[in-house]
C-alpha cells in the first residue's frame, strides 16, 4: 500500500472535528464541501458515489494489476480515488471543478503518485484535451476507472478508442441508459453507433447495477458499472475509417430502408448490387444488421 492515510488527512480540514476518525469518510467530506459553500452542478453531472462498499467493489471489478496506470475522469472530492490510489502505481485524475480538485487533493495528500489535472477531459466532442493526452502512456497497458459524468460518458469512451495507445480495459460507472447502449444487441432499440464503435475494439459487459440512493445528490435514474476489455484482434484502422461514417449515416435514419440510404451514398446501381451480393433485401433496415454484416457492407461499398 502506498504511504499516507487519507482518512486522517480529512480529519482536520474545513469545519470537521479535528482527528475525528470515528466519523464515516463521507461525513467528513460532506462537512468539507459545506464549509466551502459547494453546490453540485447539474450541468457538470456532479453526482458523487458516497457509498464506500460500492466504491471498493468497483475497484475490485477493475482488476488492477500490480503496476497499473489508471486514468480517473471526474474524481470529484476523491471518494473513489482514495480506494484506487493504494492499488495503482500511477494515477492520473482529471477534474474540471477546481473546488472539488482542492478537496480531493487534501483527501489524498498521502499519495504522491497521483497526478492532478484541472481541465475538461475533452477539448471537443471527439478530441481529448492536449494535457490529458500528454499524461497518458504512449505505450504499454493502462486502464480507465471512473464514475463518469453523464455529459461526457459516451463521447469519452468512443474517443479513448481512437488513441494510438488505447486503454486495455475501461471500467466505468455510467447512467443505466448509457450502459444499455454499450452492451446492446442487434435489432434492439439501444443498438446503434456507440455500441458498434466500442464493439469494434472491445468486449463489453454490464457488471453491476447501482441504485440512485448511493449518490449525492440523488439522481433520478439508476446507474450501472460497465467493463470493456480490449479485443486481442481489434478492428484495423483502415476498416474502422470506412465503417464508422457509414454507421453514423445509416443510424441517423435507422428506420429507413437500406436500399434508399445506400443509394444516397453510392448510387442506386451500386447499392442494389452490394445488397444482392450480401443477400440483403433493399427494404432491410440498418438497426437489424449485426456487426459482422455491417463490416461486410462497409468493405463491399468501399473495397
Amino acid at each position: 500500500m502506498k504511504p499516507g492515510s487519507p482518512a486522517e488527512d480529512m480529519g482536520d480540514v474545513g469545519d470537521a472535528a479535528p482527528h475525528d476518525e470515528a466519523r464515516p469518510l463521507w461525513a467528513r467530506v460532506r462537512s468539507r464541501l459545506e464549509a466551502a459553500g459547494f453546490r453540485p452542478s447539474r450541468r457538470l453531472g456532479q453526482n458523487f458515489l458516497f457509498d464506500e462498499n460500492m466504491a471498493r467493489a468497483i475497484v475490485r471489478d477493475a482488476e488492477l494489476g500490480p503496476a497499473a496506470t489508471v486514468l480517473e475522469v471526474g474524481p470529484g472530492p476523491g471518494l473513489l480515488t482514495v480506494h484506487l490510489a493504494p492499488l495503482a502505481q500511477r494515477l492520473v485524475c482529471v477534474e474540471i471543478d477546481g473546488r472539488l480538485l482542492e478537496i480531493a487533493r487534501e483527501l489524498c495528500a498521502g499519495f504522491a503518485h497521483i497526478e492532478w489535472l484541472h481541465t475538461d477531459v475533452l477539448a471537443s466532442k471527439h478530441r481529448l484535451a492536449p494535457e490529458v493526452v500528454a499524461a497518458l502512456p504512449a505505450e504499454g497497458p493502462w486502464q480507465l476507472v471512473s464514475n463518469l459524468p453523464y455529459s461526457v460518458s459516451a463521447p469519452l469512451l468512443a474517443t479513448l478508442c481512437d488513441l494510438p495507445n488505447p486503454p486495455a480495459r475501461m471500467t466505468a460507472l455510467v447512467q443505466l441508459e448509457v450502459a444499455e447502449r454499450i452492451v446492446a444487441a442487434p435489432a434492439s432499440p439501444d443498438w446503434g453507433p456507440l455500441t458498434i464503435r466500442l464493439a469494434l475494439d472491445y468486449r463489453a459487459s454490464l457488471v453491476r447495477r447501482v441504485p440512485p440512493q448511493l449518490f449525492w445528490p440523488r439522481p433520478e435514474v439508476e446507474s450501472a458499472l460497465v467493463r470493456l476489455e480490449r479485443l486481442a484482434e481489434p478492428c484495423p484502422p483502415s476498416e474502422r475509417e470506412r465503417l464508422v461514417p457509414l454507421v453514423a449515416h445509416l443510424f441517423q435514419h435507422r428506420r429507413q430502408a437500406l436500399g434508399r440510404l445506400l443509394s444516397q451514398r453510392a448510387g442506386r446501381p451500386r447499392a442494389e448490387a452490394v445488397l444482392a451480393d450480401l443477400g440483403l433485401a433493399p427494404r432491410a433496415r440498418a438497426e437489424d444488421l449485426d456487426l459482422a454484416t455491417l463490416r461486410r457492407l462497409a468493405r463491399e461499398l468501399d473495397p
